[in-house]
């Protein structure tokens, strides 16, 4: 007979696969459909946005995992700034989606339009195409997410470029910060903690639990050029990796680096 244990993690593992999922394949087939279709009575995004935030409430009350919101109170979000966060899962996304209170467009992999509904409504709601191999298209469209912020518009960035496949902090590729010196806006780091263990990359056994969204104090980029870039893109993540490491199981890199180390005695 199964011990407990083995008994609790089989079972997690048949509702994760044989409930969660098909419910959460339901809600991206049907909400997909109604948002690509309100695409074609509204070309400004407003009603998409609507409907990939019920999309992912559903998902988040389906799978039983509250978030705890921290930090919020920081940003004055009547503004536009660009919103930098840890990507270590994909229900990332919904976390996001759910407690950003506030309209806003997400700067993706070119690959993720590529998949039906999900990169219909991405493409059709006005999200920001990255193509790694092609500069000059990569360029163009952070030109236009500037124009966006400028005229108003939030952006979400993942500046890790995808998710981490150990549930820490990867390295920041600081194109990412292009569109905030442009439009000069703030940057407002994010940590979200806890989706690496609820559903990390390559599986789709979800593990309900507590997550929590960890908002920082804002980061001007008045004055900053270009060419600063790099510089930025180290401070966004050391803040970042602050915000994350203490509150998450995942140990810090720099400490694992110490921990390698022979002990001198």
């Amino acid at each position: 007979m199964p011990q407990p244990s083995k008994l609790a993690g089989r079972l997690s593992w048949i509702r994760g696969i044989f409930f969660f999922n098909p419910l959460i394949y339901t809600y991206t087939i049907v909400l997909g459909s109604l948002s690509l279709l309100s695409s074609f009575f509204d070309r400004s995004g407003r009603i998409q946005h609507g409907f990939a935030r019920l999309w992912s409430w559903l998902i988040l009350k389906t799978i039983l995992s509250p978030v705890r919101v921290t930090g919020l109170d920081r940003v004055d979000t009547s503004k536009p700034a660009v919103y930098a966060c840890n990507h270590i899962s994909a229900l990332d996304i919904p976390v996001l989606y759910v407690h950003l209170p506030f309209q806003f467009r997400i700067m993706a992999k070119k690959e993720l339009f590529r998949y039906p509904f999900m990169g219909w409504h991405l493409r059709r709601s006005g999200q920001v195409p990255i193509e790694r191999e092609n500069a000059i298209a990569s360029i163009r469209a952070l030109n236009r997410a500037s124009e966006g912020l400028k005229a108003g518009m939030p952006l979400v960035v993942f500046p890790e470029g995808g998710r981490s496949r150990t549930g820490q902090v990867q390295p920041f590729m600081p194109g990412a910060f292009y569109v905030a010196i442009k439009a000069q806006c703030d940057i407002v780091p994010i940590a979200v903690v806890g989706t690496y263990e609820l559903l990390p990359m390559n599986t789709y056994h979800i593990k309900p639990r507590q997550l929590e969204m960890v908002v920082g104090e804002p980061i001007s980029t008045a004055g900053c050029t270009t060419k600063q870039m790099n510089q930025l893109a180290a401070k966004v993540q050391k803040a970042i990796e602050d915000l994350y490491y203490a509150r998450s199981s995942a140990t810090a890199p720099r400490n694992d680096a110490l921990a390698q180390k022979p002990d001198p005695s």
